[in-house]
């Protein structure tokens, strides 16, 4: 059986089936926030918190997911401060967890040939480099960054 595309990949989720979005709609106002080499390469984008906010009302429920050269990236577009760092490593756990129980054809096409998984600071970075969160961030590989580069 040959491989799923993005698209059906997305269709195939249930709670995010409406959510496919061509090149990097889904980011809105944060599609600036992700840049590639080759634009014609980007195979959509769905923004998951949206898709799934009546579901998961109470949870830290993570952003986005997008397809790039036939692999799958998940960016979280957060503050970039001390007292986010908790909230975004809880989206974190909640996207991975959803991937598992709920996306698992989305969760095979996750990058391999670099992490999968971005935070990308909305504004400034205000993490002090020896606060116990930047360790917390690093330990949890979500070390928030201006842009997403691919």
């Amino acid at each position: 059986m040959p491989a799923l595309t993005f698209k059906q990949a997305v269709e195939a989720t249930p709670e995010i089936a409406m959510g496919f979005r061509t090149g990097l709609s889904a980011f809105g106002k944060h599609s600036n926030k992700v840049e590639v080499a080759d634009t014609s390469l980007i195979q959509g984008s769905v923004e998951i918190d949206e898709c799934t906010k009546y579901l998961y009302p109470n949870d830290n429920r993570w952003d986005y997911t997008f397809a790039y050269n036939s692999e799958v990236y998940f960016v979280e577009v957060h503050s970039a401060n001390s007292g986010e760092v908790r909230a975004v490593i809880l989206k974190f756990q909640w996207l991975k967890q959803w991937l598992n129980e709920k996306a698992p054809e989305i969760n095979k096409m996750k990058s391999k040939s670099r992490t999968p998984y971005y935070w990308v600071q909305s504004k400034n970075f205000q993490i002090p480099k020896n606060s116990p969160q930047y360790r917390t961030a690093i330990k949890a590989g979500l070390v928030p960054i201006p842009k997403l580069v691919l």
